[in-house]
């Protein structure tokens, strides 16, 4: 395997680069919406019943513990209880848009890798391809076979690397804005919920 890289050229180191980082951005989005969900879902299970025992200091620590951008929204709300209902809102809707970033961290970044990566393989493929009809043009007919063989194999394991990173890195990509919806989506159901218990409001 190394030196099937090795012989990818120079090209290869920041290909693999991209897949590394591409590899820990991957599996740390992977734990944080795992996690996220069985948070907020726990949380849900204890907020409302504080609210409706008017008990804000215990519901404000179980957002603490919390620790998400769905309990960071809901301590907004209860520490603007006072406010009036159309103030109340506008507070819940801008605190909101600020934590939507934390679903969507280094997401830009994993998809730039994936550009990247692609791009990357593909200039692989093109140096490598110069380097072989340069060995052809400087040898007669054939050219020396050791050097073409490293010029077309230049080629092709760029171009290998270099989708080897991107198709996961695009799949993942897709898959987390999917998760950032999702997250948005419940977040602002349990919000709802929030607001209405404290505004004294049926759903």
């Amino acid at each position: 395997m190394l030196e099937t890289l090795k012989s990818g050229g120079p090209l290869i180191v920041p290909i693999v680069l991209c897949g590394i980082i591409a590899l820990f951005i991957i599996i740390e989005r992977l734990h944080y919406f795992i996690t996220l969900k069985s948070r907020d879902v726990k949380l849900m299970k204890t907020i409302l019943d504080d609210l409706d025992a008017h008990d804000y200091s215990t519901a404000e620590a179980d957002c603490i513990q919390a620790d998400t951008p769905c309990a960071e929204v809901i301590r907004t709300v209860i520490n603007s209880r006072r406010l009036d209902e159309q103030n109340l809102k506008e507070v819940v809707q801008t605190k909101m848009d600020s934590v939507v970033q934390q679903f969507e961290h280094f997401l830009s970044a994993l998809g730039t890798i994936s550009n990247i990566s692609t791009l990357l393989g593909l200039l692989g493929t093109v140096t490598g391809n110069i380097k072989a009809f340069g060995v052809l043009g400087n040898g007669g007919s054939m050219g020396d076979p050791a050097i073409l063989a490293g010029a077309i194999a230049e080629a092709l394991v760029t171009t290998v690397a270099g989708l080897v990173v991107a198709i996961p890195a695009i799949v993942f990509h897709n898959y987390f804005n999917n998760q950032v919806n999702h997250r948005i989506r419940d977040m602002e159901s349990n919000v709802t919920q929030v607001v209405f218990r404290v505004l004294g409001k049926e759903i």
